[in-house]
């Protein structure tokens, strides 16, 4: 039985969601993986389904009325995890522009180095982008420049997308608090994982843009992330984070050891 699970969100995605699919479950750890499809009109969700019996017990799908916003699709997915027994919870795109292969690095940083939450980093090591006008590139880094300056967050790539949480994290998390929805929701879920005060660490990862497919990305997002930031430092100034100490402690078992969120 696995204690880790991966996350990807789809809407439109049937030029790799059966290729993503191959990748992220052949690899040598035993990894779940859930799909959380927008009721993709071209079919991705049937693509997942036809794969479920090949991958029996390892492969799931939950299906959504339609296009909801990457944020809440994420957070049901983290609901799904929560509510059954995984320990390690990745986020993760579908267009391969996060390698499958560095679901690994992101789970040993989490499982045997104690880090609450990686990230997989475009920056920590220069800027390694395959496939990006440099203006992309720019405008990529000086964002995350941006929300260190505003937010403090110790980190390089305060705007990337492939995580693994333990599930500590995101029991602590208030999920249905979450402001944002779309691209300031991965600068808001790091900004609360650091206030309430569990370890963040960085892997390098070289993100290579989509070569199949359709990119999400629109100026309603970039938008959104700019005046998200300040939203999301103003607000922390009036409230506390304090993780609630009174609830039972929840054991993570980790090579024979056990590790308590209190």
């Amino acid at each position: 039985m696995s204690d880790s699970l991966v996350i990807i969100p789809t809407y439109n995605e049937k030029e790799n969601i059966a290729d993503i699919i191959r990748a992220v479950l052949v690899l040598p750890v035993e990894l779940h993986l859930l799909i959380v499809d927008d009721n993709s009109p071209d079919g991705t969700g049937d693509i997942v389904k036809s794969l479920q019996d090949e991958f029996e017990g390892r492969l799931f799908l939950e299906e959504r009325a339609g296009k909801m916003g990457l944020g809440t699709a994420y957070i049901h997915g983290f609901k799904w995890a929560l509510q059954r027994h995984y320990q390690f919870i990745f986020e993760m795109d579908a267009d391969f522009s996060h390698p499958p292969k560095d679901l690994i690095n992101l789970l040993n940083s989490c499982k045997h180095e104690k880090n609450d939450l990686t990230i997989g980093s475009r920056y920590i090591t220069g800027v390694n982008v395959v496939n990006w006008p440099m203006s992309r590139v720019l405008l990529s880094f000086l964002a995350s420049y941006y929300v260190r300056f505003i937010t403090g967050l110790p980190i390089s790539d305060t705007t990337a997308g492939f995580k693994c949480y333990r599930r500590e994290v995101l029991e602590t998390i208030e999920l249905d608090k979450v402001r944002f929805m779309g691209y300031a929701f991965q600068i808001e879920m790091k900004f609360l994982a650091w206030k309430y005060g569990f370890k963040l660490a960085e892997v390098p990862i070289i993100f290579t843009d989509r070569t199949r497919g359709t990119s999400k990305l629109s100026g309603n997002i970039i938008k959104e992330a700019i005046f998200g930031v300040l939203r999301i430092k103003i607000n922390s100034l009036f409230r506390s984070y304090r993780r609630n100490t009174e609830l039972a402690p929840t054991l993570i078992e980790t090579d024979g050891l056990h590790r308590s969120n209190t």
